[in-house]
This record gives C-alpha cells, structure tokens and sequence, in this order.
C-alpha cells in the first residue's frame, strides 16, 4: 500500500487533521527514528484534539451567548459589587449541572449579569454540555406563536433539549395567564433534568408578583419548579454612589445586554 493511497482513505474517512498530520510527518526524516507506536499515537492525538476544538466550536456557535467572549477569569471583583468569588469559583466546574441545580443571577441594569451568565455559558461548553442562551421576550413569543400553529411540542424541545438554558430578562414585564401557561410547560419539562441560569433585575422575593399578579395557581408551580435548591447570586453595589457599570469595565456597547 502507497502513502498516497493511505492518505486518500484517511480523507475519505473524513480524518482530515490525521492525514495533515501524516503528510507532516512523511516529509520529516527524522520521524524515522522514531517508533511506529510513538508516530501512530501523534497521529491519533492530532485527529482527537482537532475533533474536540470543532466539537467546542459547534457549541460555543449553537449557544448564541449575547456575549460569547465572557470569562469566569474575567469576572471583576474590585468593581464595587458583593460577588462571592468562592462560589463563583465552584460554579464555574459545572457542578450545578451535574447536579440539575439552577443559577439566579438578580441585579440592576448594568451590573454585569449577562456578562456572568455568559461566562458560566462558556465554561458550560468547555465541558462539553450543550447550551443555549434566550431572552424571556423572545421566549414567551416562540412559544406563543409555536402554540398558536401548532408546533408547539417541536418549539419546547428547542428549549428542553439543551443541557443549559440561560434565560436573560427573566420576569422583566409580568406574565399573562397565557405567557406563564407556556413557560410552566417548559420548566416542568426541565425540571431535575437539566440546568437553567435565571437572569434578573427583580430580586427573587419579587418574582411571585411578576407571575400573573401572583394571583394564579401558576405562580406558586413557576416559583415550586425553579427555586428549590437553586444557587443565587445577588450582585449587589458596596456603594450606589461610586456605582460602576460593569458595560463600562468590561467595554461592552451600551446596547448589549446587561
């Protein structure tokens, strides 16, 4: 057998990185000396990292994280804000998911929770978990719409299919009996089965009342399925009056998310 017909089958194989890596090593004389089980395991390597690197992009890419370029390292705790940087930390393993555990993340507008939200959204794909990323508004009208043209049950497995749901402006208007009718059947999908980071500017105690006037039945199952055994985070100023946007650290533009 030629090395040019090795190298044919390995592209039809659709092992691309393994025969770049093949050829690389033809044309290097000194791969002579080396033994076969010590080239075929270079061989091997490259193919699985370059598998592994696509596979993180898909996700990263499947995500749509409002800002895909947020970090755990990046996070800045010398801005102002209460932030428990020891369980931020223990988050960013993704233990929480591991455990189907939920995330509230509340603060005012500007204090940087979407950036947070995203950066766990990223140590989520790193680990290899699919994720994806929505603004409640947008939600609530997919569903709606799916529910009103019958495509229903193939919108909410958009939304239960993902390992992480990170859920932005959570609560930002209040629900209709219809809207929390809607989001009920897809967090009771969700529930003890995957992990939903909840972003807010209401703090959780005002959540209730964001439900249908906290007047329906739904608001007590809504609140029942998402806050049991949850993590919070309330990012909160040490003082409102040298209070620093975290859009302004972090260089974001003033119409991204906050």
């Amino acid at each position: 057998m030629t090395n040019q017909s090795t190298l044919d089958k390995l592209i039809e194989m659709r092992l691309t990185s393994m025969a770049d890596a093949f050829r690389t090593q033809m044309d290097d004389s000194s791969m002579k000396e080396v033994p076969f089980e010590d080239r075929f395991g270079m061989l091997v390597d490259v193919e699985y990292s370059s598998r592994k690197n696509n596979r993180l992009k898909r996700l990263i890419r499947s995500a749509e994280l409002e800002q895909p370029d947020a970090s755990i390292a990046a996070i800045d705790y010398q801005s102002g804000r209460k932030l428990n940087k020891t369980l931020i930390g223990r988050l960013a393993t993704c233990e929480y998911i591991t455990e189907c555990r939920n995330i509230f993340i509340t603060g005012a507008t500007g204090s940087g929770k979407t950036y947070m939200a995203c950066a766990f959204g990223m140590e989520a794909c790193r680990h290899f978990y699919s994720v994806k990323y929505v603004r409640l508004p947008d939600l609530l009208l997919d569903l709606q719409a799916a529910r009103d043209n019958g495509t229903f049950a193939a919108t909410l497995k958009k939304y239960t299919k993902p390992v992480l749901l990170i859920t932005d402006e959570w609560l930002l208007l209040k629900l209709t009996e219809a809207e929390a009718r809607n989001l009920f059947e897809l967090i009771h999908k969700r529930r003890k089965k995957s992990s939903t980071i909840f972003c807010s500017q209401f703090r959780e105690s005002e959540w209730y009342q964001q439900i249908c006037g906290g007047e329906s039945t739904l608001a007590d199952a809504i609140m029942d399925c998402i806050s049991y055994d949850s993590y919070k985070i309330d990012i909160e100023s040490i003082d409102p009056t040298k209070d620093l946007s975290m859009r302004e650290v972090y260089g974001l533009d003033p119409a991204q998310s906050k």
